[in-house]
C-alpha cells in the first residue's frame, strides 16, 4: 500500500480522503478540529496530531485547505508538513491558492528535494465522494506520475496546463465565473420572487434558455428549494473572489464585476448565512429592498 496523507477535512476534503482510504492506501489523516477526522477513522484512516505526523513516511502528501495562510501554515509552519517529507515524495497541493503562493512553494518544496504538483479541482462535495473531480495541475511531468496514483484514486479526468501556478489562475478564472453567475442568479430570482411572478415558471425559462449553466441550473434549484447544506461555503466564494480580482489585477485588468460579487457573499456572510451553501446568498436579498 502507498503511504499517503491527506490534510484537510473540510467538504472536500473529507470525500477526498475516504476516496484514498477506499482505494486501498494507507492513509494519515490531519485536521485542524479533530472532531472531522472521526468518520476517516472509522474507515480505516490514522488521524494524526499535526501535519507533520501525517507527512513522516508518507510518499504522497495531498492537501485541500481554506487560503493562502493557512496552506503556508500547514505546510511550513510550526510542525508543518514539508521538513517532514522525505526526498523524492510528492507534495499536492489541491486548494484554491493564488499563483504566487503556489509558485513559492513549489520552489520551497524543491529546496528539500520534493516533488510538487498544484492540483486544484472543478467539482464540489458529490464529485468529491464520488471520485469524479477533474484536477488541474501545474508542476513537472515527474510529480504527475509519482501523484498519479492518488489522483486516479480521487478524481476522473486531470489536464496538464503547465509550470505551478498555471492551474491557480485556470483555477480562479473558473471560480470569478461561478462566482459572477450564482451572484447575479440571485438577483434574478429575488426579482422574480417579488414581483409576484410563478417563479417555477420563470426559473424554467431561465433554466433551459441561454443563461441555464449547468451552475445556473443546480445552484438555482437550491435557492427556490432553500436547499443550504454545503456544497461550496459561502466564505469560501467571496475569498476566491477576492483571489480572482487580484490575479485580474495583476493582468493590468480592473474589474468591478469581481468586487461586485464578492460583496453579494460577504454581505450573505455577515448577515449570518456563512455556514451554508452559495445559494444562501440570495436570503439577504429576499429580506429587504434595495
Amino acid at each position: 500500500m502507498t503511504k499517503t496523507a491527506f490534510l484537510g477535512l473540510g467538504i472536500m476534503g473529507a470525500g477526498m480522503a475516504a476516496r484514498l482510504i477506499g482505494a486501498g492506501f494507507e492513509v494519515a489523516v490531519w485536521n485542524r478540529s479533530a472532531e472531522k477526522a472521526a468518520a476517516l477513522r472509522a474507515l480505516g484512516g490514522h488521524v494524526a496530531a499535526s501535519p507533520a505526523e501525517a507527512a513522516r513516511g508518507a510518499q504522497i502528501v495531498v492537501s485541500m485547505l481554506a487560503d493562502d495562510t493557512v496552506s503556508r501554515q500547514v505546510w511550513t509552519g510550526p510542525e508543518g508538513a514539508l521538513p517532514a517529507m522525505a526526498p523524492g515524495a510528492v507534495a499536492v497541493e489541491s486548494s484554491t491558492l493564488t499563483s504566487p503562493w503556489v509558485r513559492e512553494l513549489a520552489g520551497l518544496a524543491s529546496a528539500r528535494g520534493v516533488e510538487f504538483l498544484e492540483a486544484p479541482v472543478t467539482g464540489s462535495r458529490d464529485q468529491a465522494a464520488q471520485g469524479t473531480l477533474r484536477f488541474l495541475m501545474g508542476g513537472e511531468a515527474s510529480a504527475i506520475a509519482a501523484a498519479r496514483p492518488a489522483l486516479d484514486a480521487m478524481g476522473s479526468a486531470s489536464v496538464h496546463l503547465g509550470p505551478a501556478g498555471s492551474a491557480a489562475t485556470v483555477k480562479l478564472a473558473n471560480n470569478f465565473l461561478c462566482g459572477v453567475q450564482a451572484a447575479a442568479l440571485a438577483e434574478a430570482l429575488a426579482l422574480l420572487e417579488k414581483s409576484g411572478l410563478d417563479v417555477e415558471q420563470a426559473f424554467s425559462i431561465l433554466a433551459e434558455g441561454a443563461p441555464g449553466s449547468p451552475l445556473v441550473k443546480a445552484v438555482g434549484r437550491r435557492m427556490l428549494e432553500r436547499a443550504y447544506t454545503p456544497h461550496f461555503l459561502v466564505p469560501l466564494m467571496a475569498k476566491d473572489l477576492a483571489y480572482a480580482q487580484a490575479a485580474l489585477g495583476e493582468a493590468g485588468i480592473h474589474s468591478g464585476i469581481a468586487e461586485t460579487a464578492r460583496q453579494r457573499f460577504s454581505a450573505a456572510d455577515a448577515a449570518g448565512q456563512g455556514h451554508r451553501d452559495i445559494a444562501a446568498i440570495i436570503e439577504p436579498l429576499r429580506e429587504k429592498r434595495e
